[in-house]
Formats: C-alpha cells, sequence, structure tokens
C-alpha cells in the first residue's frame, strides 16, 4: 500500500534533474522550463518535506546528506520507469524503438561497430545508443537496457549471454623488439623487459599483468611489470608494441589483425590466462523486450564467426 502524496511526482523528477546536474540552469534548460520556476519548485518541495536537500550559493550547489539519500533512490526509482515507459511499445511484432547500450570500449570496437550496418538493415526501426564506458555500470540506475563486459562475475538480477568465445590475456611483442632483446621463457624474465603498462583512469593504479602457472594446478598469478611508457588506452598500447617499443599484454581478441599480419608475436603461450567472454547483460525479466532480444541475438549470432589465435 503506497501512502506517498502523488502530487509530489513532478517535484521529485525536477529535483532529480537538478541533481543529476548540478545545476538549476542546464535542469531547467533540459527540461524546458525557467530556472525561477525551478527553483521555487525546489523550494516548494523542501517546505512539504520538511527537509532541506540542497546547499546553494551564487556560484555552486551541492545535495544536503538527505539531498543525497533522497537522489540515490530516486535514481534507481526513476531509471526503472524510464526503463518501462520506453519499452512499452514492445507488444508489437517487429522490434523497434530505442535500445541504450552500456559497452566497455573494447567490446564496442571488436564486437558491436564492425556489425551495425547489417543489424540496422535487419532491423531498421530500432535506434541504437552506445554508452562507451570501462566502469562497471548500474544499467537499470543509468537508464540503459543492456551493457556488454568481460563476464568474470554476474551482477545480482541480471541474465547474461556470451557474445564472444572464450579469450586470453596474451603477451605479445614485435619481431624487431624480440629480435633485439630476446624472448622471455617466463614471467619472471619480464623484468629484464621494456613493458608497457596499462593504468586505470579511475583508480589511478596500474593492472599488473595475468599468468597462469602451467604446472598441475593451474594457478592464477598476477605480476607487476615496468617500463618506459604508460597508458590508460589499449590501442595506444597496441601501436606502441607495433612500434617495438617493447611488450604489452592485452585481449588476444583486441590484437587479431596484428597477429594476423605478422607486426605483433605471441609469447609466454603455456602462461596465457584464460578470460570468460565477453556477455551481453540485461536486466532479469519475465518478458524482454523484442528489441533487447533482437540485439542480443544477432550478437550470440556473430560470434560463431569469430576465430582467436
Amino acid at each position: 500500500m503506497f501512502h506517498m502524496n502523488p502530487a509530489l511526482l513532478p517535484s521529485l523528477a525536477w529535483f532529480a534533474r537538478i541533481a543529476q546536474h548540478r545545476s538549476f540552469t542546464r535542469a531547467a534548460e533540459e527540461m524546458g522550463v525557467s530556472r525561477a520556476a525551478l527553483s521555487q519548485n525546489l523550494k516548494a518541495l523542501e517546505r512539504q518535506l520538511g527537509v532541506r536537500l540542497l546547499y546553494r550559493t551564487t556560484r555552486d550547489m551541492s545535495l544536503t546528506e538527505a539531498g543525497q539519500q533522497l537522489f540515490d533512490t530516486l535514481r534507481r526509482t526513476l531509471g526503472e520507469i524510464d526503463w518501462a515507459v520506453q519499452n512499452l511499445d514492445e507488444a508489437r511484432d517487429v522490434p523497434s524503438g530505442l535500445i541504450r547500450v552500456n559497452s566497455s570500449r573494447l567490446a564496442a570496437r571488436v564486437l558491436v561497430e564492425p556489425h551495425l550496418e547489417a543489424f540496422t538493415a535487419r532491423y531498421p526501426q530500432i535506434h541504437v545508443e552506445l554508452i562507451l564506458d570501462d566502469t562497471l555500470a548500474n544499467i537499470i540506475a543509468d537508464g540503459c537496457d543492456a551493457r556488454i563486459r568481460l563476464g568474470r562475475s554476474l551482477a545480482e538480477h541480471v541474465v547474461a549471454a556470451p557474445i564472444s568465445p572464450a579469450l586470453a590475456m596474451v603477451v605479445v611483442g614485435a619481431p624487431a623488439y624480440l629480435q633485439r632483446h630476446g624472448i622471455p621463457k617466463t614471467p619472471a624474465d619480464l623484468h629484464a623487459h621494456n613493458c608497457i603498462n596499462y593504468r586505470f583512469a579511475k583508480s589511478g593504479t596500474a593492472r599488473p599483468w595475468d599468468f597462469i602457472d602451467p604446472g598441475k594446478k593451474k594457478l592464477h598469478f598476477t605480476q607487476s611489470v615496468t617500463g618506459n611508457f604508460t597508458v590508460n588506452d589499449d590501442q595506444s598500447m597496441t601501436r606502441a608494441a607495433v612500434q617495438g617499443l617493447g611488450l604489452m599484454q592485452g585481449l588476444n581478441i583486441a590484437l587479431q589483425a596484428e597477429l594476423a599480419d605478422g607486426r605483433l608475436v605471441r609469447i609466454l603461450r603455456t602462461w596465457a590466462y584464460d578470460h570468460a567472454g565477453f556477455h551481453f547483460y540485461s536486466p532479469s525479466r519475465d518478458q524482454m523486450p523484442s528489441k533487447v532480444r533482437a540485439l542480443r541475438d544477432f550478437l550470440i549470432e556473430k560470434r560463431e564467426n569469430i576465430s582467436l589465435a
């Protein structure tokens, strides 16, 4: 049984927009109302709730503790409402409408972008919006219909389908570099090599390299490496490795072209760390929207054509 006054709903939605943008001006522009009207509406909401939601100055604004708590709840709830409204047209036979997909940059580049023309030709009434994001996003709270990530773990309340083969973290180098510096036989030999580091933009930490001990127990371990080039983009790493700057480790699916034409060579093969492949995640629903199912099934179909070295 709900006891909330329905008249509060518009004001709560307006507050969520203000909190999202941290700006009255931007929220007002997006909603097509005046800044003054938005401000007055918020003041009325604060009076009705009996609590202050925002700290406001002439130059800045921030959420109070109560405001942040309310916004966190509204973001999830309004995201679910938005998701439901966007999918009202799914009763129709032909998949149609907007599908918002949150994807890592790598997955978008190798699994989605090469097939966009074929997908839109098959489903001309579906509009795809890709949100490129390497963090672990909440697909409901962020208003997305699905996301694509490596399947190392499944979040609660989602269903997932593999859209790539199992992958491996492989170590590669340019032939010229290997000729000059030799080929390491074990990960321990990497201390004598120039290794290209990847630094996570959000945490600021360097990613250690992943390996599997080829012995009987097949134990996974990580190893830090050193070198004179660090970057937070896998394509920049690849270009540096092709130039002969040093060794790099990356997912084999991202290095297929360079391995196929010999610009890069795989080494330490028996130590390669296997990954669960990329998965297409969607909210766990009794009835999956036909547009979401169409994209999921299409990407599963394309998985069969992926051959990894």
